[in-house]
């Protein structure tokens, strides 16, 4: 036939306005009729994956021309868009108004990885996704099809992932780019020999906009001088700000310089202001690329004044330094010189774990290839500076005891720490001696740097939806919304777990109170895997006005709910699971939006006792310990449950606060009642049934407690009967001390029967801002320990509203994805255990289902 077949005004080759070349003239098509099964055929025939939408209206702009085709009705199959039935070729009623479009997804796909930038290669053969294998696959093809995506280059290219049960089949051509072409579809290819090509696995390619490094010193690459990076294809000089030492050694190591001896400061020319980049690079020291440390970008600091990022590598990839262990773990109170000790090659790595980024959480190290903690004893400040140091995570802010991020594994390396705050390695500071130790993992030692991030929406009612606010350098404040297109709103979306699209609403009224509003200027890019990846404006206290903070709307937003359709009792928010009756089983709370597990630390049988009675399954006959009925999985709401046994709801008897425990669900706590559960009277929305309580009646202490009462009074009818026997001349006043008697033992009755609420929203902890005067204040759920200060009543029925406006929908800091079955248990949220001194009044709550993640 001769004809051709393009997309234009798309931005790509598999988007934009439909146009056929036909005797010398491109013209377009008609969109009466036009639907998804005419843009399947065009996509089909372009290469271009699946049709993904039918534009009509000239969405993508007017043509001009002839108008070629009108009222296609293809069935999909066809090989061309002009075989299809239509109303014959220039045969039409229409402008260029009416000019028709699709929007294809493209030949090629990464699937699988953390974001449309790294994966498994997948492209599309007309009818289905086809994984590509990794045999013969090359690092030009990678390069093409990170071009392609809008990806930045390849930084890495794996093999030997397996391929998916789902997939029948396996692309049966190799590719033979060359690392020019526009896009793989132009890409030479051989078909496999018999038609099966060799592999271990599908090809997995990995992009980046980080992709080459150098030391450039006097306009010459070698091994020492300016660290400049090719960013997006521009070669940028790294800003100096938290570079570390683990960060110079990955470089020099990567350039085959050896290992880094130092990362001298001060200012140094970069010509042109713009050339500096921000972004910040946290390694461990034992990656191959600079690429691939975890790196944080947004609020990067302000590198004006020409402060870069500079080494000093041994040269020698072949030199041999001595080991940092000849001059470790020198015993507490020796005056060890860390200046005098010579430099040394470092095989050790340091780690932050179950903290939700790089900067907070549970301190590790490396060592005889066992992963190990650092006992709490002695740590302070000083030892955390060290560590955030080491890091490149900025300043301290908490140091962190009592296994506040969760207990670890494996070896205890140190114990007795006692840092100057100016080593180079916290293996470097004084101590008992490496492996020496009287600790259990219980006191495993964590940190909280500056540069720790944290992301939240808040909203009364919604999940999902709310004022944007991001937790930096002790505090939460909000974000400014401009420009933040649709790519920074899918990234926020995705990262807390709330669908892959949003919006931003602008409809909203200014929000009350007052807050830093952090930053500004957020550009995110098709590779940002998070927020913390996105460049940014700097942080600033106040980085826009009140009324330009974000309020995000995502794709999976839903009202905040009950377990039940109608506001719930407290009753309808505990439930048994696991066991062989409705009346027994692993007990489970509702909060926040979902389900969680107990604790057994201090579950006994008067805890049962209020969970079988709050049912309506009459009396408890076992507490039930260790899992019994098998590990929950989502949060630990709740430990150290300590009930009267009179409650009529568990959420009045004492406890942590809720999330907070150092359990695993190894240790849910369950019940066994002897009866089957009673129906729930209707009652008012959320008041709580009397029938929670009558069966207790009836129960041992509920007979004991009629006897009682029923001698009392007895007693109390005797001297009456005396009193105005003897004394009838003062009736008046025997009457008067009558109704005392019977107030006191009111009064009495009343102080019984009254209990602490168990974590409940209705009380606020103030305590005394030591380490960090500028945190902001903010209620914590929960009953404080004694050691917290003082207590604030808050009326009941402001429970709903305290507890909604202070946690919203939250990125939630999970250890299911690095510990599948343990739960999530880093609901430490800065509420601080006992001994957390100077970090108590920031409140950082967890809460949702997707873990923070760094490229």
């Amino acid at each position: 036939w001769g004809r051709q077949i393009r997309l234009v005004d798309g931005g790509g080759r598999c988007s934009g306005r439909v146009e056929i070349l036909d005797q010398g003239s491109w013209g377009t098509i008609c969109d009466d009729r036009w639907d998804l099964d005419d843009a399947r055929v065009v996509c089909k025939q372009l290469g271009c994956g699946e049709a993904l939408d039918a534009t009509v209206s000239s969405f993508f702009g007017t043509g001009s021309g002839p108008i070629w085709l009108d009222e296609v009705n293809c069935r999909g199959e066809e090989s061309q868009v002009w075989r299809c039935p239509s109303w014959g070729w220039r045969q039409h009623n229409c402008n260029h108004q009416e000019d028709a479009g699709v929007i294809c997804s493209g030949f090629v796909r990464l699937a699988g990885g953390d974001g449309p930038c790294s994966g498994r290669v997948e492209v599309h053969s007309g009818e289905a996704w086809t994984p590509v294998s990794d045999g013969n696959f090359t690092p030009p093809t990678a390069q093409v099809i990170c071009a392609e995506l809008g990806c930045g280059k390849a930084v890495s290219v794996l093999g030997h992932m397996p391929f998916r049960e789902s997939d029948g089949q396996v692309w049966a051509e190799e590719f033979r780019c060359d690392g020019g072409e526009p896009e793989l579809w132009s890409c030479p290819r051989v078909p496999c020999p018999g038609g099966t090509c060799l592999h271990s696995g599908a090809a997995q390619v990995v992009c980046s906009v980080y992709t080459e490094v150098q030391l450039m010193k006097n306009g010459t690459s070698q091994c020492e001088g300016q660290v400049e990076m090719k960013i997006s294809g521009r070669w940028r000089a790294l800003c100096a700000s938290h570079w570390s030492l683990a960060n110079a050694n990955v470089v020099c190591r990567q350039l085959g310089c050896g290992v880094a001896i130092s990362t001298p400061r001060g200012p140094h020319l970069v010509e042109g202001g713009d050339q500096i980049s921000t972004a910040q690079f946290h390694c461990s020291g034992a990656e191959s690329y600079l690429w691939s440390c975890p790196v944080t970008a947004l609020g990067g600091p302000d590198c004006s004044h020409g402060n870069t990022a500079s080494v000093i590598c041994s040269g020698n990839h072949t030199q041999v330094l001595p080991q940092c262990n000849d001059f470790l773990s020198q015993p507490a109170g020796s005056a060890a010189s860390e200046e005098s000790s010579p430099y040394c090659s470092d095989s050790r790595q340091l780690r932050l774990v179950d903290g939700g980024g790089p900067c907070a959480g549970r301190v590790e190290i490396l060592d005889q290839g066992s992963w190990g903690t650092i006992c709490d004893d002695g740590w302070d400040l000083d030892d955390a500076r060290v560590v955030c140091r080491q890091l490149g995570c900025g300043e301290a802010l908490n140091a962190t005891g009592s296994a506040h991020f969760g207990a670890g594994s494996g070896p205890i390396w140190l114990d007795d720490l006692n840092c100057t705050g100016k080593e180079s390695h916290v293996w470097r500071c004084p101590s008992r001696g490496w492996g020496r130790h009287d600790c259990r993992h219980k006191e495993d030692a964590g940190v909280i740097c500056s540069e720790f991030l944290a992301l939240r929406m808040v909203s009364e009612d919604q999940q999902c939806a709310g004022w944007l606010e991001v937790f930096y350098n002790g505090t939460w404040g909000s974000v400014c919304r401009s420009p933040m297109e649709d790519i920074t709103v899918s990234v926020i979306c995705r990262q807390l777990g709330c669908g892959d699209s949003g919006s931003l609403n602008t409809s909203v009224g200014l929000r009350e109170g007052s807050r830093p509003r952090w930053v500004d200027l957020i550009q995110c890019r098709k590779m940002d895997t998070s927020l913390w990846q996105c460049p940014s404006g700097p942080w600033k206290y106040s980085s826009c006005s009140p009324k330009e903070e974000a309020y995000i709307s995502c794709e999976g937003r839903r009202p905040k709910s009950c377990p039940t359709a109608a506001a719930c009792t407290d009753r309808e928010k505990l439930r048994l699971r696991g066991g062989d009756s409705e009346c027994s089983g692993r007990v489970e709370v509702w909060h926040n939006g979902s389900w969680g597990t107990v604790c057994d630390d201090s579950w006994s049988l008067a805890e049962a006792e209020v969970v079988c009675q709050q049912l309506g399954c009459g009396q408890a006959l076992e507490a039930v310990r260790s899992a019994a009925f098998g590990p929950g999985n989502g949060s630990i709401w709740l430990d150290e449950v300590q009930c009267g046994g009179r409650e009529s709801s568990l959420w009045d008897c004492v406890a942590e606060p809720w999330g907070q425990s150092n359990c695993k669900h190894e240790e849910d706590a369950g019940v066994r009642c002897s009866g089957v559960r009673t129906t729930l009277p209707t009652t008012t929305a959320g008041t709580r049934t009397t029938s929670n309580s009558l069966p207790g009646i009836f129960s041992l202490p509920g007979v004991l407690c009629l006897i009682l009462g029923s001698l009392l009074f007895l007693v109390l009818v005797i001297l009456v009967t005396q009193l105005l026997r003897w004394r009838a001349e003062r009736r008046a006043l025997s009457s008067y001390e009558d109704a005392l008697a019977e107030a006191v033992y009111e009064e009495l009755d009343y102080l019984l029967t009254q209990k602490e609420g168990l974590g409940s929203p209705d009380q606020t902890t103030e305590v005394p801002d030591e380490n960090y005067d500028d945190a902001e204040e903010v209620p914590v759920p929960g009953t404080p320990s004694p050691s917290q200060g003082n207590e604030e009543e808050v009326p009941p029925e402001k429970e709903d509203g305290v507890r909604s406006s202070q946690t919203g929908s939250f990125l939630n800091f999970s250890r299911e994805a690095a510990n599948p079955g343990e739960g999530e248990e880093s609901f430490w949220l800065l509420q601080g255990k006992k001994g957390d001194a100077g970090y108590d009044d920031v409140e950082l709550s967890a809460l949702g289902t997707s873990p923070v993640t760094f490229s």
